[in-house]
């Protein structure tokens, strides 16, 4: 029975998205759900979300994200079967901003293959 918080964590993170997709409409570049975190008993869920924008665009997305709760959540009641619907809470969190920060970081190195993704001969 381990294994069932995680599975309910990963259904609830898949159909909050189409929910939040087809039901609601945001400023921001990018609105997507980054991880579900449930309470042992399955009573409370924790959304992190990850807001790609101006700070009043991801202030705006998570205003109208706490605001529309409850029709969220009785939008899952409806696609997802448990004895209690968790009640949602939604936090935002930076970590694509921090991805896409790392990847730029990376490109800037300019490394060198290694010798051994060099390629054996050279064209001339």
């Amino acid at each position: 029975m381990k294994n069932r918080p995680l599975r309910v964590q990963e259904l609830i993170r898949s159909e909050l998205g189409q929910l939040i997709l087809r039901e609601l409409r945001f400023t921001a570049k990018l609105v997507s759900i980054h991880s579900v975190s449930v309470t042992p008993d399955l009573r409370h869920a924790h959304i992190y979300m990850s807001v790609i924008g101006t700070p009043a665009e991801q202030q705006e997305a998570l205003t109208k994200l706490q605001d529309n709760r409850s029709m969220l959540q009785s939008g899952l009641a409806k696609r997802v079967i448990l004895k209690y619907t968790p009640q949602l809470a939604f936090h935002l969190t930076n970590s694509i901003e921090r991805g896409v920060r790392v990847v730029e970081l990376l490109d800037d190195l300019h490394i060198p293959p290694a010798e051994d993704e060099r390629p054996e001969y050279e064209v001339r």
